[in-house]
């Protein structure tokens, strides 16, 4: 379970301390700062950062991954959070840099993700959301195999504006799992 591997090239590795470079360019975008709940802005948050993922990994509540490319460096996160081993079921999410969107790093690492979760960990449903006015992760989740299910109104808020969240689900018997 250290390391997947996605066909297009790509591995997926728990996140290391020497990932801490690549955290700082992430977390330095607008984008991902307003949609995180944490800011990541020195060494030491982002080193913090990479410890609550071993603790998620070592609880089994939660798996990050990084996505590195042939050159070693992380260019993206895939997880599965919120595990429920009651219901089978987990919340996937994903990011990339700004230097690796457009490269298929995101779907790679998200159907790389789901299989293992569906193996790995024995799960059926894997769900994800996005905001509807973001375009590009919705073309993420559909490349990933994840059909849309429907639109939760208001459900994410940053400051003072709510936005609309699409939602997605793939189950483990679903035939993309099989092509």
């Amino acid at each position: 379970m250290d390391e997947l591997t996605a066909p297009e090239g790509f591995l997926l590795r728990p996140w290391l301390p020497d990932d801490v470079p690549a955290l700082l360019r992430a977390f330095a975008s607008a984008g991902m700062s307003r949609q995180t709940d944490r800011r990541v802005s020195d060494r030491a948050g982002a080193l913090a950062w990479i410890a609550d993922r071993t603790r998620e990994r070592g609880a089994r509540t939660g798996y990050s991954w990084a996505v590195v490319g042939e050159e070693g460096v992380a260019l993206g996160c895939v997880a599965v959070n919120a595990v429920n081993y009651a219901h089978d079921t987990g919340w996937v999410s994903y990011w990339t840099t700004e230097a690796a969107r457009g490269r298929g790093v995101a779907p790679a690492g998200v159907r790389a993700l789901a299989r293992w979760a569906f193996g790995g960990l024995g799960l059926y449903r894997l769900e994800l959301g996005h905001r509807t006015d973001n375009p590009a992760s919705c073309r993420v989740a559909v490349r990933s195999g994840f059909a849309p299910e429907g639109i939760d109104r208001a459900k994410l808020r940053y400051g003072r504006v709510r936005y609309d969240v699409e939602r997605h689900a793939r189950l483990a018997d679903d035939d993309v799992n099989f092509d």
